[in-house]
């Protein structure tokens, strides 16, 4: 019971941050946003309504809380995940929200058990929570990212035979291909505008992405810039190889589809059946927190089921 309330509580917390951000990236042009905060400049925003008002505001008071944390040496790296999953965050902003939350589930946690070694439990378990779903969220961008660089690329190539420079290729990306790939292209080509050379560009853009594969482009181009050749022929081989390596790594997901299921049915059919027995049988159920032996076997419990569940995924993760 009290893992379920402190797994609610992050997930709420979490969710209104989300809410919060989502809000503010539809207002926002997103790579405008990111060059600008740094510099205590907040881009023009048209009045819409008191909802809107309220958001934003809320967003600027987040960010004056969060201003000493954002130069700090573990806030910066944080940056870098919270780019790749989509969530346009400064660390020191991640960092704060963290803690808001924390308070939040807390509180959530005492009102529901009256115990605050349950309330500070839970609260600790916010940040765990947090993090695996950002993860989440990064590799699903990433895996999308992925399937649409093989197009790109092609596009690139059949650009560059059309005359155009390598320079006018990335607009044309920017313009032409949806998120997450048009965004990342559109926050290089106005780094190339505002006089960046393409070569830390392109090192920057490939730090924030990590991808791989596009990695593998990248390095592809710069060695064209010194050495010289077909950089056309050369992205048609590459995007050939990334296409190739998706369709097999579909191939490989729908093979073992059945171990990660059968991995999620481990871990989530004890709590299931932990809610359903406190539920219908609260008293048996609580001999099992009453007694220490009981409690003993929980942790254990836990433990194995946890081991059990990254024991499966590490079988069926199958590289590529």
């Amino acid at each position: 019971m009290i893992f379920l309330a402190a797994m609610l509580s992050a997930f709420a917390a979490f969710f209104l941050v989300i809410f919060l951000v989502l809000a503010i990236k539809n207002k926002l042009a997103l790579d405008l946003f990111y060059r600008m905060r740094r510099y205590n400049f907040t881009p023009a925003i048209k009045k819409a309504n008191t909802a809107d008002d309220l958001i934003i505001k809320g967003y600027q008071t987040l960010q004056k809380v969060s201003k000493p944390l954002v130069d700090i040496n573990f806030a910066q790296p944080l940056e870098y995940k919270l780019r790749q999953a989509g969530l346009p965050l400064l660390g020191g902003e991640y960092i704060v929200l963290n803690i808001f939350a924390m308070i939040l589930a807390a509180i959530l946690i005492w009102f529901l058990t009256l115990n605050y070694i349950f309330a500070a439990g839970g609260a600790a378990l916010v940040p765990v929570v947090f993090w695996f779903i950002i993860l989440m969220m990064k590799n699903r961008r990433l895996n999308s990212f992925t399937e649409q660089l093989g197009t790109s690329l092609i596009t690139i190539s059949n650009a560059l035979r059309a005359g155009y420079s390598f320079q006018q290729t990335i607009e044309v990306i920017s313009n032409e291909m949806e998120p997450p790939i048009g965004e990342e292209f559109s926050e290089m080509y106005h780094q190339i505008v505002m006089g960046v050379p393409l070569e830390e560009v392109l090192e920057d853009a490939n730090k924030r992405i990590g991808s791989s594969d596009f990695e593998l482009a990248v390095t592809a181009v710069l060695i064209q810039r010194e050495v010289g050749g077909n950089l056309a022929q050369i992205l048609d081989s590459i995007s050939n190889t990334i296409i190739e390596r998706i369709r097999m790594r579909r191939e490989v997901e729908s093979v073992t589809a059945q171990g990660r299921m059968s991995a999620v049915v481990l871990l989530g059919l004890p709590f299931a059946a932990g809610v359903g027995m406190f539920t219908l049988s609260h008293d048996s159920f609580m001999e099992l927190f009453n007694d220490p032996i009981g409690r003993i076997a929980i942790v254990v419990a836990v433990v194995l089921e946890v081991l059990g569940y990254f024991v499966i995924m590490k079988i069926v993760d199958i590289e590529v």
